[in-house]
C-alpha cells in the first residue's frame, strides 16, 4: 500500500477529516491532501508524527515492496521469499519470525541491545533505502520498538 493510501485509510478509520488531521500535525489541509494523493511524500520525521497521531506502527505507513512476505521481528528486514534469509529454530527448521543475521539455532546472535542493532544495521539501510545515516537511525528507532523481540525484552525488563 502506498503511503498516501495508508494515511487516508488510517485517518478515515479514526473518523478524522483531512482538516482535523492537519490541525493535529500542524500542517495545512492541502499538505494532507497532497500526501494522500501521492503528489508529495512526507519526510521520515513527519511519518513518525503521523504514525503517533494515528496510533499506528510506522511500518503500517511506509511502503513495502509487493514481493515482501514478512519482516524479521528483530531488525525489521523484509523477507522476499528467499529461505536463505530466514534464521533457524533450535530444531533446525526455518524461523518465520527472524532473519539469519539475527537468529540461528533458536537463539539471537550474541548479546545485543536495540541501540547496538541500530548501529550495526543502519549502514545497510542507508544503502538499500537511499537515505542518510541519521534518517536510517531515525527510521529504525521508530520501527524496532514495535517488533516482537524488543516488545518481549521490554516486557521482561
Amino acid at each position: 500500500m502506498a503511503i498516501g493510501n495508508a494515511i487516508a485509510t488510517h485517518r478515515k478509520a479514526r473518523g478524522l477529516t483531512q482538516e482535523e488531521l492537519a490541525r493535529k500535525l500542524y500542517v495545512t489541509r492541502q499538505a494532507v491532501s497532497r500526501w494522500e494523493n501521492d503528489e508529495t511524500t512526507p519526510g521520515i520525521d513527519m511519518c513518525k508524527l503521523i504514525a503517533v497521531t494515528l496510533d499506528v506502527p510506522l511500518m503500517h505507513l511506509v511502503e513495502a515492496p509487493e514481493s515482501i512476505d514478512g519482516y524479521c521481528q528483530s531488525c525489521g528486514m523484509g523477507f522476499f521469499g528467499d529461505p536463505e534469509t530466514h534464521g533457524t529454530n533450535a530444531d533446525g527448521s526455518m524461523s518465520d519470525e527472524y532473519c539469519t543475521w539475527c537468529y540461528q539455532n533458536g537463539a539471537f546472535q550474541g548479546e545485543e541491545s536495540m541501540d547496538d542493532l541500530i548501529e550495526r544495521c543502519a549502514p545497510y539501510m542507508m544503502e538499500s533505502a537511499h537515505v542518510s545515516y541519521e534518517e536510517a537511525v531515525s527510521i529504525m528507532g521508530a520501527i524496532l520498538p514495535h517488533l516482537k523481540r524488543w516488545q518481549e525484552e521490554g516486557a521482561s525488563a
